[in-house]
């Protein structure tokens, strides 16, 4: 029996008001922010790294330089970066980052946040789950080519060499690397999306030699997996090692 009955929709399936509701209040100021905020935070331009200069910025992000100067200015007024003229001069990544994630205050001002809603950290974990737990299967789907075998690997062995400190932003670039091996354009950015979302979590509960331990042998796992062309054991292994932060992170912010 057919579930529409002319153009009437059957109730109870699906409801408008799953879509009608505010969106991220987004513009090209704020995005410009999130994407260098989200490079810094994530590892991929670690302390004492040099930005790219504004034009190069402007052009990768598709925004003026205008927008991207803005974006710089809020950041350095956060602490996140340092601007240094002469010769070899240029934006820098601070040696020593605030420890905690911001957020942007009605006026465009980053600003710490005074606390996450348990709701949002469920939802933060279930769409954790479905992004990392997927982008390893499908990474172990595709055929890697050696440099990229390469530079999975070093990525595993930089957390596994990474200081206490640095752990996390290595931790971060492992599992950005994964989902970027998948090939899927739009995958990177929700996943470096709900990265931020966890390690604003994790920043909020100690960093244990012990779990250290635990996280490297299940990447290894992981990476391995994806190395031999096995999407399941990947997944399999990649869903249990977002279980293992989720007990974490339930445990200590219960």
């Amino acid at each position: 029996m057919s579930e529409t009955q002319g153009d009437e929709v059957a109730p109870g399936i699906l409801s408008a008001e799953l879509l009608l509701r505010p969106g991220r209040a987004a513009n090209a100021f704020e995005e410009t922010v999130q994407r260098l905020l989200q490079s810094i935070r994530l590892g991929l331009i670690g302390p004492g790294g040099r930005l790219p200069a504004e034009r190069e910025l402007a052009s990768m992000l598709n925004v003026s330089r205008d927008t991207v100067r803005d974006a710089i200015a809020a950041l350095t007024e956060a602490g996140y970066v340092v601007s240094r003229r002469g010769r070899y001069g240029g934006t820098f990544v601070m040696e020593e980052l605030p420890t905690s994630t911001p957020v942007m205050d009605a006026d465009g001002d980053l600003v710490p946040r005074g606390g996450v809603p348990r709701a949002e950290i469920e939802d933060t974990l279930v769409l954790r789950s479905i992004l990392e737990v997927g982008a390893a299967r499908e990474a172990a789907l595709c055929k890697l080519s050696g440099p990229d075998r390469e530079r999975l690997w070093q990525a595993l062995e930089d957390c596994r060499s990474s200081a206490p400190e640095d752990y996390r932003r290595h931790d971060s670039r492992l599992h950005l690397l994964i989902a970027e091996l998948v090939g899927a354009p739009s995958l990177l950015p929700l996943v470096a999306d709900a990265r931020m979302r966890i390690n604003e979590l994790l920043d909020g509960i100690p960093l244990l030699a012990v779990n250290i331990a635990h996280s490297d042998d299940q990447h290894e796992v992981i990476v391995k997996a994806i190395l031999r062309g096995h999407p399941e054991e990947a997944a399999q292994a990649m869903a249990e090692h977002v279980a293992g932060s989720e007990a974490l992170l339930r445990g200590f912010l219960a």
